[in-house]
């Protein structure tokens, strides 16, 4: 079975690209978390060899870099990427561009997904980003109708754009209709439910607290009082 090494469910986006991916596709795997911490090099070094998650093992063979790990395990599921040529390059070009992509998003929008922010602004740079993916999203349903980017599954490329569902809903980010429609679609997914739901139980990771507050303002906070050890 593989095994996942992933961070915080909360702050951790690479973490949950190929968590989700897996879990939609209920390809099983054994999931380890580690809480990000000062210096994570050495613990982390200890299953990844880059000393960063996520990371997945097999036959202790290591994987490391959620679009490696996509690939890797596209070569032994079906379903990973789509079917037709056609959007399977087009899947691979917009995860890929996610992947390198967007640093203003990530920059100003970090991921949390317990906590709904307020932006104190939406830079020229951040409203860039934004356009790019409704863009990019509308051109998924325009050419291969949707629901999903590639068609009517859930892919890859749906994973890789997982966390902005995150992102846009926590930030109070505004798209066009169809693609608010398919960030509520992500949301409502099960495994995305339990992502969530585990994240709230989880301690919080201070240093990145105060990084999110660098550019908005906490509107609510859905976490328990008292978290549950990990």
């Amino acid at each position: 079975m593989y095994q996942l090494h992933i961070a915080h469910k909360n702050y951790s986006s690479w973490s949950l690209r190929p968590w989700i991916l897996l879990t939609a596709l209920q390809i099983p795997f054994q999931e380890h978390v580690h809480l990000f911490g000062d210096d994570n090099w050495d613990a982390f070094r200890t299953f990844s060899p880059s000393g960063k998650v996520p990371c997945l093992v097999t036959d202790d063979i290591p994987v490391w870099d959620s679009l490696a790990i996509t690939e890797f395990v596209a070569e032994q599921h079906p379903g990973v990427w789509a079917t037709d040529p056609i959007a399977r390059a087009w899947s691979r070009s917009a995860a890929s561009e996610m992947h390198s992509g967007f640093g203003t998003l990530r920059e100003i929008c970090s991921m949390n997904c317990s906590v709904r922010f307020q932006l104190h602004a939406i830079t020229p740079s951040l409203q860039k980003d934004i356009s790019r993916i409704d863009e990019l999203w509308h051109e998924g349903f325009s050419r291969f109708g949707g629901p999903f980017l590639a068609g009517t599954d859930f892919t890859a490329v749906d994973a890789f754009f997982a966390p902005v569902a995150f992102r846009i809903h926590h930030y109070g980010l505004t798209l066009s209709a169809p693609s608010m429609a398919y960030v509520a679609r992500l949301l409502a997914l099960p495994g995305m439910q339990a992502w969530a739901q585990a994240a709230l139980l989880e301690p919080r990771e201070e240093q990145h607290e105060q990084y999110c507050l660098q550019y908005a303002t906490v509107l609510s906070d859905a976490r328990q009082t008292v978290a549950s050890p990990i």
